[in-house]
């Protein structure tokens, strides 16, 4: 063959992967992005099948939109980190017509409101440029998330390539459609596997598979419902998602505009009627002042912006028969009541079980076995008993009485004067043992390497852990043998036990779980007692002196220390080589003397205790209320009443960013 054969074969070659390409993502997008399929499922899969033939023989004609990327194949090693070119800020959520009339009140702006359905999906951004799809990363904390590419490749209905030549990043709402998800749960059911909790939660573990094929079998969707940036500039966010739908992206199924509160009461009803018949979960809706202009200056706080709220729906509520009460130990040993329920549909999943909080809410409501009950699920997520319908209950039902022994390790149980809550304080019960040692090990207490909560069931299982003292007992040759170790994860498990000894008194006072005390707590007992065995001969008034410490938590202190198990415990970490005295905070400068901090939320790379540190180390202080005495609230992902509590005292609210720029560190 000449070469100027060779040149034409390779050039109709590669025209025919070109067309082929063009016509399956058009038989692609009308399918999955506008349901109005044009061929059957025979003919796609037989052109699909061609193409990867022949892509498979020239892969160098191969485009970076191709279909056939959809079906997965790549193993990631890991997700890498991406830092966003726009912040993905949350939403402030109101729960009543009455909370979202304040905020149309206090939002000054005149124009069209953008009422939308809120899809139960998660959160994802996508960034095209010159026409290709080239990132998709998910919301992680608001400024960094997770380069999540090719699994979003899987996600049919996102285009590989769109119509526009400029740069555009857009955001959208990842899902799990419910039929999907019950195929997939009965799936793991026949296999022995746990089903999944819930719609979102499988599709957030679907787009994290390392292995793409896995993402791909899950068969994902997702609506777009956000320009994050563009070359093109928009008047209006309706316009925005009017051009987003013109280049084949699938924007989200329900949006009206509306002027005043009554018309979007009125939209919200309706979406409130058709959500049952969305593929998708959605759990309110969304509404946004749609002029771009307004938006900027109107602005935002602390990550949320101000010109857009989540209104969220009551949630669905269901009749269920309550067959047993059990009684479940914590890691803190507090016990738990919980409700034994006839199976409902609830909120998309099937229930069995529901919380009851503590025997004061039982009382309260006269909650009884064999009782009718109306269920809900608080947020959408847990499920809780709202009311008992007292018509329907049995003749023989009693009222509920709390054990007066540990239905763990028989040990006698009490009430916490002035709480709600009945604890067992023996800290060697067995209830408490996988829980408790899961927190002593974790980053902000111990700080064990290595010993997750999977390390941890194999050591109990295979009976060489029986407490926490057991950890610093352990040695590497009874670990090598165990699923999953070997010898160097034997040898990098004990050398990470080792430097644990070494944390100082407020990790360990924090690992050891004591009921309300947290890091910050922690870190002040350990400033003020300097050695954690000084805490068996404090008392209340001592406690009490102290800020944040009040007479609930000085009495769990109390309680805690005054436990026989408790000085065993102490005296065998202590034996092992365990510090017990106080790391002394050293001052690195007086940029923060006299300011009180308030912490909430998940900061991107700072845990609680290392941002408390920074502060202490330049003259600050911690303190976990807020009040008019305090001077900054350092918010993070997920801050909740603190904040609100902030804006309204008018404190200053700053960022982890800030918070460092301020420590000049």
């Amino acid at each position: 063959m000449t070469d100027k054969e060779n040149t034409e074969q390779s050039q109709n070659i590669k025209k025919e992967i070109d067309e082929l390409t063009e016509r399956l993502s058009y038989y692609s997008r009308k399918y999955y992005v506008e349901d109005d399929p044009v061929i059957t499922d025979g003919e796609y899969d037989a052109l699909f099948r061609k193409l990867e033939e022949l892509e498979s023989k020239y892969p160098e004609y191969r485009r970076p939109d191709s279909p056939t990327l959809r079906v997965g194949g790549a193993l990631l090693e890991r997700f890498e980190k991406v830092t966003h070119n726009v912040p993905m800020g949350s939403l402030q959520d109101v729960f009543s017509y009455g909370e979202l009339e304040e905020y149309l009140e206090r939002t000054v702006y005149n124009g069209n409101w953008s009422v939308e359905c809120k899809i139960d999906g998660l959160s994802v951004s996508l960034l095209y440029e010159n026409g290709l799809f080239i990132r998709g990363a998910t919301r992680g904390d608001g400024t960094t998330g997770e380069n999540v590419t090719e699994n979003l490749k899987t996600v049919r209905s996102i285009p590989l390539r769109i119509p526009y030549d400029g740069m555009l990043e857009v955001r959208g709402e990842v899902y799990m459609p419910r039929k999907t998800f019950a195929k997939l749960n009965k799936k793991r059911d026949e296999e022995g596997q746990r089903p999944f909790a819930n719609p979102r939660n499988a599709a957030a573990g679907s787009l994290r598979q390392l292995d793409t094929k896995i993402a791909a079998s899950r068969e994902l969707d997702i609506y777009i419902f956000n320009v994050q940036a563009c070359d093109k500039q928009f008047e209006s966010h309706s316009e925005s998602l009017d051009f987003l739908s013109s280049l084949g992206f699938k924007v989200i199924p329900f949006r009206r505009q509306a002027s005043s509160l009554t018309k979007i009461k009125e939209y919200i009803e309706e979406i409130s009627r058709i959500r049952s018949s969305l593929p998708c979960d959605t759990d309110g809706v969304v509404i946004k002042a749609d002029d771009i202009a307004a938006r900027k200056r109107i602005g935002s706080l602390a990550g949320r912006p101000k010109w857009a709220v989540a209104y969220k729906f009551p949630p669905e509520q269901q009749e269920a028969v309550l067959t047993a009460i059990t009684v479940q130990v914590g890691r803190t040993g507090v016990l738990t009541p919980g409700a034994e329920l006839t199976p409902v549909r609830l909120a998309g999943t099937t229930v069995s079980r529901a919380t009851l909080h503590n025997p004061d809410f039982i009382a309260e409501r006269d909650i009884r076995v064999g009782d009718t009950v109306i269920v809900q699920k608080a947020g959408d997520i847990i499920p809780e008993i709202v009311s008992v319908c007292h018509e329907k209950r049995p003749d023989w039902s009693v009222p509920f009485k709390m054990p007066a022994l540990c239905p763990s390790c028989g040990e006698p149980v009490f009430r916490e004067p002035d709480t709600a809550a009945v604890v067992c304080t023996n800290s060697a019960c067995p209830a408490q043992l996988e829980r408790t040692l899961i927190h002593f090990a974790s980053r902000d207490a111990m700080n064990i390497d290595g010993m997750g909560p999977s390390v941890i069931k194999t050591l109990i299982s295979a009976g060489l852990l029986n407490g926490i003292a057991d950890i610093y007992k352990l040695r590497a040759e009874q670990i090598e043998p165990l699923e999953r170790m070997g010898k160097t994860s034997a040898a990098n498990l004990i050398s990470a036990i080792e430097r644990s000894k070494d944390r100082g008194a407020a990790r360990l006072i924090y690992a050891l779980g004591i009921r309300q005390v947290g890091t910050v707590a922690a870190q002040t007992l350990a400033e003020r007692f300097g050695n954690i065995l000084s805490l068996f001969e404090a008392d209340e008034e001592d406690l009490t002196e102290i800020n944040d410490i009040g007479d609930i938590t000085a009495r769990n202190i109390i309680s805690f220390f005054s436990h026989p198990q408790t000085k065993l415990l102490i005296d065998d970490l202590s034996a092992s080589g365990v510090r017990t005295d106080s790391d002394k905070i050293t001052k690195s400068g007086t940029a923060f003397d006299g300011l009180t901090f308030v912490l909430t939320g998940t900061l991107p790379s700072l845990s609680r205790a290392e941002a408390s540190g920074i502060i202490k180390s330049l003259g600050g202080k911690i303190s976990a209320s807020v009040s008019k005495n305090t001077d900054f609230v350092v918010a993070g992902d997920k801050a909740g009443s603190k904040l609100d509590k902030a804006e309204k005292l008018g404190i200053k609210i700053i960022d982890e960013a800030k918070l460092i720029e301020m420590a000049g560190k």
